[in-house]
């Protein structure tokens, strides 16, 4: 019942649960690990401001200035985007609000906390009268650590999964483990499929939907993105470029996992991360190209002069 397996990898988990409960108060992991990757968002950060020269306490002040934004505009982006599972007849509107803002079960939307917490740094930016280019790229590295943690979230929320499949990384989830009217929420929804329904295996005796994990998948493909991201961070020929790639990278891996997923928040026939990974890829491509051609010809006007001079070219390198 409480159980997740991966039969193809011959991991079982027997036992998840989704939180805990102090004096009678119900503790979710989604909410403790959302805490917890703030925290080390905020310490990869203050390690590239030491590095690049910059004030660590600036971005203590900033992680306290961004966390309540940021989670305002990915809950808000999620509910615009899904206003159904809130807004019902009969409905009344303190149970409405009560659900819009209870996010210990998920619900939250990477872009929409994006998109405001940029907007909260445009203005921190001015406030310390610093880059705000500079100020993205030195928690690109931050950003990507608190998704990945974030969607370990998922893992405990049973979420975040996408269509059914029987390879070797399926992830078998009990169908009992949800409650009768939650199914039946899901089964309207799309989430869970006929083609699951259909093809339930048994599992440790448990009978199981089989899924992709796009949570893991996402997840795996953030790791390569912060590998990648530090070995390259000091090549970056302007300010801007390292949060430019975090973008570029993440909208291809984005855009290919969200067309797995059964749950995509929808704008007509379009999944809308799928719609926004598309402008992030060529916005930050056209961001990139630009700024490098810059940076390429400001430093031609020396070459020539070396050149004309007679010395060896070699010593503009």
């Amino acid at each position: 019942m409480d159980g997740i397996y991966f039969p193809g990898l011959g991991i079982f988990f027997d036992k998840v649960l989704s939180g805990f409960s102090v004096f009678g108060f119900e503790i979710k992991f989604y909410g403790m690990i959302i805490m917890f990757g703030f925290i080390f968002a905020y310490f990869l950060s203050t390690l590239e401001a030491k590095r690049t020269g910059q004030n660590p306490e600036d971005y203590l002040d900033l992680l306290l200035t961004l966390v309540i934004p940021s989670i305002l505009g990915a809950r808000i982006y999620y509910i615009l985007f899904n206003l159904k599972e809130f807004v019902s007849p009969g409905k009344s509107v303190g149970a409405t609000i009560k659900d819009m803002i209870n996010i210990r079960n998920g619900g939250l939307a990477i872009y929409g906390g994006l998109i405001v917490g940029a907007i909260t740094i445009v203005i921190f930016a001015k406030y310390k009268k610093t880059s705000f280019a500079l100020v993205l790229d030195t928690i690109t590295m931050g950003i990507l650590m608190g998704q990945i943690m974030g969607r370990w979230g998922n893992f405990f929320n049973r979420e975040v999964f996408g269509r059914y499949t029987d390879g070797i990384f399926r992830m078998g989830i009990p169908v009992d483990y949800y409650s009768k009217s939650f199914m039946e929420y899901l089964t309207s929804s799309g989430i869970v499929t006929d083609e699951m329904i259909a093809h339930q295996e048994v599992i440790n005796g448990v009978s199981c939907i089989t899924v992709h994990p796009t949570f893991l998948y996402e997840g795996l493909w953030n790791v390569l993105l912060l590998v990648l991201i530090f070995i390259f961070r000091k090549k970056k020929k302007f300010n801007g470029e390292i949060f430019a790639s975090y973008a570029l990278g993440y909208g291809v891996g984005r855009f290919i996992i969200e067309g797995i997923r059964t749950d995509s928040l929808m704008i007509g026939p379009l999944k809308v991360s799928q719609v926004v990974a598309v402008l992030c890829v060529v916005g930050a491509a056209v961001i990139i190209v630009i700024n490098r051609r810059k940076a390429k010809n400001a430093l031609l006007p020396e070459t020539v002069n070396v050149e004309e001079s007679g010395e060896n070219t070699e010593k503009t390198e």
